[in-house]
């Protein structure tokens, strides 16, 4: 029943945490270009794959109708992050950091917590046992 709670939680906060940098990217578009710049990227490029992508990748965790979709999403997720936080450890902005660091671990929850919650269980996810029957 705590994996259960755990893996809704966490599924939760990370696609709001998604979703509400998505939602930044739309409707603050010049601070979000000034920051990848400084990160080093193109940022007119990015921002419009990266508002589609931030969108798409919590809907396939959330919708959960495909499992290899929804197992791609979180991969897909966990480099974004990783990518992330290395960026802006790499400018020596280590606050900017932060957020991929909780959405690594919100992520690591979700995906740990899955097939206890989900109908359709994940291969890749049952090597995770230990941790699901700590939580229960």
């Amino acid at each position: 029943m705590v994996a259960t709670y755990t893996y809704w939680i966490s599924t939760m906060l990370l696609s709001l945490l998604y979703l509400a940098s998505a939602f930044m990217y739309i409707t603050k578009r010049a601070f979000v270009r000034k920051v990848q710049a400084e990160l080093g990227y193109s940022a007119s490029n990015l921002v419009p794959f990266m508002i589609v992508v931030k969108i798409l990748g919590p809907a396939a965790i959330l919708l959960h109708f495909n499992v290899a979709l929804s197992d791609l999403a979180y991969a897909g997720m966990f480099y974004h992050l990783i990518l992330s936080g290395l960026a802006h450890l790499g400018v020596r902005k280590a606050e900017g950091a932060t957020p991929a660091a909780i959405g690594l671990f919100l992520l690591v929850l979700s995906f740990a917590t899955q097939n206890v919650a989900r109908e359709l269980p994940s291969p890749y996810a049952s090597g995770l046992t230990n941790i699901q029957a700590s939580l229960n």
